[in-house]
């Protein structure tokens, strides 16, 4: 989050008032779709920057190599699906940084849910809205 709000405030709101002032160069505003546009984006950016102020100021970091035992958040763990023998990892986080391409699951997911309080070699049946999975838990670390 942090990075995306550095992202947002040194790259992005620049390039954008900038793309503003381009605009307004055109001429009549009323009928500028290049301006419009522009100010929409800026709109949209400095909403995110809100956002992400707000969250960040809330946040409360963990330091999860101090965490130990069962599955809780922070968790990195290694599943197989008992079904495919396919392997997956994931790191349970809070929703904000959840991305399920990158491995980290939200907390409030139902495989998040269905991990927690779980120790290695368990299996779980997490019911999803796609169906039931059972997945077999090879490894819980702290990383």
């Amino acid at each position: 989050m942090d990075d995306e709000l550095k992202q947002l405030k040194s790259v992005d709101r620049p390039a954008v008032i900038r793309a503003i002032a381009e605009a307004r160069e055109h001429g009549d505003l009323s009928e500028n779709a290049e301006y419009h546009a522009a100010r929409e984006q800026q709109s949209h950016i400095e909403g995110r920057i809100k956002e992400l102020e707000g969250l960040i100021s809330l946040a409360d970091v963990i330091d999860v190599t101090r965490l130990s035992g069962s599955i809780k958040f922070g968790a990195t763990v290694e599943l197989v699906d008992e079904d495919t023998d396919e392997e997956k990892t994931y790191q349970i986080v809070g929703e904000p940084e959840a991305n399920i391409e990158q491995g980290l699951l939200n907390i409030k997911s139902p495989i998040a849910r269905a991990l927690i309080g779980k120790e290695e070699g368990d299996s779980v049946e997490v019911k999803a809205p796609g169906g039931t999975k059972s997945y077999e838990i090879l490894s819980v670390k702290f990383i």
